[in-house]
């Protein structure tokens, strides 16, 4: 590994424990099988359970790599067993400088020592001289900022202020890596601000970082890779908006499906259906999504197929299908819908984010409380859903994602999700810059002394 940039290689790593039903399993597994003779095959007292099978990935210097999974996939173990704090079953790590980890929140930290001696502690663990702490211990304090607490003992913390103070130091002595565990997620926004600030401070100064997170948005706007584990499996390694999108499958317990035989069709093989909107021209029997201008034929599509989006409109001004939109044009989107079973209250969803991935607007006919929505869903119907609002976008690409889902208790079952199936882009704008205009004003006037 020293002969290129890379920092982390894992390869073909597992972990196994043994699960015993009870300590009477537990002795009979450590005397028995030392007691037994002859060729036969020894029992076994517990089940196994396999906590990572075969993951496998290199980090190269400067690279932020994003692991996200659900509960109990696997992510703290792995990032324990890089860290060398846990051994691995089968395969092997490899590491090259510096490790600075947060896996666990106020992990290190004696609860009975301040946090000024916690700070010379736990800097001193990770490498650092007294001279250099001293150097050092200022930023470390102006960073965690927790004022006259500094001096008190860590037993009197709150979660958050541990975490700061966690961070404040981990972070502050430029480590070649840096591996989080969720340990941001208590923090509040304008500490988080302040840590991903920092995070790209030490991207930029070559450190690796892995971050463990279950926020999507963090995943697709601070990584450069994702990886995601499920039960232990490496499903999908690649760009962070492609590995999101496969977590989202996941997190409904659903695994993408393909959709019915009445939803299926190519641009080249559907024609316009006869059966279309009087004054929209959408279709209420083909899916002729795919035929329209605007159409991003790199969507993501998944559902159990139990719906189908078939058709959208969209309009600027009432131009349809605008190649381009302007910053405070009035912006109309109607889709037509299939229901191939009985749904009781059916949910469409309506989110638009960057070409990054990052979430500018999202709402639902749920959280909007549209009551019509209530009465639809009647088993072999169409029905046509319009939208409205203002465009006050920032100049850039957006893509609009659509979804129809309904409720099965609590839970939100998916039949039809297309995500950044319309593709919409905004032209200049010299007023203002960002990602929103706020049509903010501004006016002065002389102040006479």
């Amino acid at each position: 590994m020293s002969s290129d940039n890379t920092t982390i290689r894992v390869s073909n790593l597992s972990k196994r424990y043994e699960i015993y039903d009870s300590p009477r399993d537990r002795l009979k597994q450590f005397v028995l099988p030392r007691l037994q003779r002859g060729g036969a095959p020894a029992r076994q007292y517990f089940r196994e359970f396999w906590a990572l099978r075969d993951v496998s990935f290199e980090v190269k210097q400067g690279e932020t790599v994003g692991i996200i999974g659900r509960n109990g996939s696997g992510k703290s173990t792995l990032l324990q067993i890089i860290c060398g704090t846990l051994s691995p079953t089968g395969g092997q790590v490899e590491t090259r400088g510096r490790i600075a980890a947060m896996l666990e929140l106020g992990s290190g930290f004696n609860p009975e020592f301040t946090g000024r001696e916690n700070v010379y502690m736990n800097a001193a663990v990770l490498g650092l001289t007294p001279a250099e702490i001293d150097e050092r211990f200022d930023r470390i304090a102006a960073f965690a900022d927790i004022g006259s607490f500094m001096d008190q003992p860590i037993k009197t913390y709150s979660s958050g202020m541990t975490v700061r103070l966690a961070f404040a130091v981990q972070s502050q002595i430029d480590p070649d890596i840096l591996i989080v565990d969720e340990a941001l997620s208590v923090g509040d926004a304008k500490f988080q601000a302040k840590c991903f600030d920092r995070l790209r401070q030490l991207k930029d100064n070559g450190t690796s970082i892995l971050l463990v997170t279950h926020s999507s948005e963090q995943i697709v706007t601070h990584c450069t890779k994702a990886i995601l584990l499920n039960q232990g499996v490496q499903l999908e390694t690649g760009k962070p908006k492609q590995v999101v999108n496969r977590y989202l499958d996941l997190l409904f317990g659903k695994e993408k499906q393909a959709q019915p035989e009445a939803a299926a069709g190519t641009p080249e093989t559907i024609a316009p259906s006869a059966a279309a909107n009087s004054e929209l021209g959408l279709s209420r029997s083909d899916d002729v999504f795919a035929t329209r201008h605007g159409y991003n034929p790199h969507e993501y599509r998944w559902g159990d197929g139990t719906a189908s989006i078939l058709d959208f409109h969209l309009a600027a001004d009432g131009v349809p299908y605008p190649t381009v939109v302007a910053t405070g044009q009035q912006i109309r989107l109607s889709v037509t819908v299939k229901f191939h079973a009985q749904f009781y209250r059916p949910i469409l969803g309506i989110t638009i984010k960057t070409k990054e991935g990052v979430t500018v607007y999202g709402v639902n006919s749920e959280t909007l409380e549209c009551a019509p929505f209530h009465e639809l869903g009647r088993s072999g119907s169409v029905m046509q859903a319009d939208a409205a609002f203002v465009c006050r976008l920032a100049p850039g690409d957006y893509f609009i994602s659509l979804g129809i889902a309904s409720k099965e208790g609590e839970e939100a079952v998916p039949h039809d999700r297309r995500y950044d199936s319309i593709h919409l882009q905004v032209g200049p704008n010299t007023v203002m810059f960002g990602l929103v205009d706020l049509e903010l004003n501004m006016m002065a006037k002389e102040v006479v002394a």
